[in-house]
């Protein structure tokens, strides 16, 4: 089977709600970085065999696939395809997964894989607001659970007995690393800056600076009235978009790209529903199976920090060195733009990965339901 190597990563920054992403149509934001991609790879977009693009709310403006619309706002030749995959919030994961797979099995050469959230425009919620996606037999069987992800990081808190102290000083960590990334300029080469209503966004809006257990002591618990869980230690509503170019290390070479890093393996799994946020767990576990690697010899792990209670019980059960998880922040401090997020994590991972000279990295993603997906990736070294 081939191989299947990253040659570019981009991303926008991530915009709070309301903030400078939020006048910008899902497809025109999905266009900024598609036109970035080739244009810092230096090709022609003619190359490319597919888009496979994540997105989590597929109504409104996110409907119709977007991925097709994405391409075509872009200025792409109408020639190129574009689909639209959802697996909630690993759906730009799932979209490098699908891409990876597609370039190994020798049906196609050169794939965008990427995703996109407007979430100040489409909320949470939104496919919801005409139906009940679960069914009767669902909700039955799982005695009328709400599928609740606050709720279920209640019950992930309460099942790892993380006190309001623990998780809100996770928080406050995700916030002080993520605010001395972009002092340090770390980001500044993975963000595409977007034009937006008379201005330029080009870095992440939601990091709050000075961020600590006290200042977070007056958030109001937000699922439940003697709960861990509030806005400070939940991931932030969010705006942007990343791409990720996939192809093989023979056409890298015929088109005169440079790999990045190299796919070694991905998975997905399923876990308990109610608790719903645990798949990263079982499916670190079987990623590093199946790429035949040790969980010591991973350099850095990007674990979605949807609520702090996941990076935090996957850290008690996997034993992984705290200081690798997350050393940039995470989706606490620096967004959670749902379909999006698996491209910006991998993203952030292999700059993080080529500017550290970090051999092997991890990123795993809870997602509703009880799925989750890992991906494990190597550094190509010159």
């Amino acid at each position: 089977m081939r191989e299947a190597v990253i040659v570019e990563a981009v991303r926008t920054a991530v915009g709070r709600r309301n903030g400078g992403l939020s006048g910008i149509h899902a497809a025109d934001l999905s266009a900024v970085v598609l036109g970035a991609l080739v244009e810092r790879a230096g090709v022609d977009p003619e190359v490319v065999d597919d888009v496979i693009w994540g997105c989590v709310s597929q109504v409104g403006d996110q409907s119709s696939n977007i991925g097709r619309y994405a391409v075509l706002a872009a200025g792409w030749p109408e020639s190129i395809p574009g689909t639209t995959v959802n697996r909630a919030c690993g759906s730009s994961q799932q979209a490098l997964d699908f891409a990876a797979h597609a370039v190994m099995s020798g049906e196609q050469d050169v794939v965008v894989a990427g995703g996109v959230e407007v979430m100040s425009r489409v909320p949470l919620g939104s496919a919801r607001a005409t139906g009940m996606p679960y069914g009767p037999q669902v909700l039955a069987r799982y005695q009328d659970f709400a599928f609740n992800q606050g709720l279920s990081a209640e019950k992930i808190a309460q099942k790892w007995g993380f006190s309001r102290a623990r998780l809100d000083a996770f928080s406050a960590l995700s916030h002080e690393r993520a605010a001395a990334a972009q002092d340090a300029g770390v980001f500044d080469a993975q963000i595409v800056p977007v034009a937006a209503e008379g201005t330029t966004v080009a870095v992440d809006e939601g990091i709050r600076r000075g961020t600590s257990v006290g200042s977070l002591s007056s958030l109001k618990p937000a699922f439940a009235d003697d709960g861990v869980i509030h806005a400070g230690n939940a991931s932030q509503i969010s705006d942007g978009a990343a791409a990720l170019l996939v192809t093989t290390p023979e056409r890298a070479r015929e088109l005169g790209l440079t790999p990045i890093v190299r796919y070694r393996a991905g998975v997905v799994t399923g876990s308990d529903p109610v608790l719903m946020l645990t798949g990263p767990i079982p499916a670190t576990e079987k990623v590093l199976g199946k790429a035949g690697i040790a969980l010591s010899e991973v350099g850095v792990f990007e674990v979605n920090e949807a609520f702090a209670p996941v990076p935090l019980a996957w850290l008690a059960e996997t034993g992984a060195d705290p200081a690798l998880l997350n050393p940039l922040g995470g989706a606490i401090a620096l967004g959670h733009p749902l379909g999006a997020s698996g491209a910006v994590l991998m993203t952030r991972m292999i700059h993080h990965m080529r500017d550290q000279g970090i051999r092997h990295g991890l990123q795993t993603m809870c997602e509703g339901g009880g799925t989750a997906n890992a991906t494990l990736v190597e550094l190509i070294t010159p």
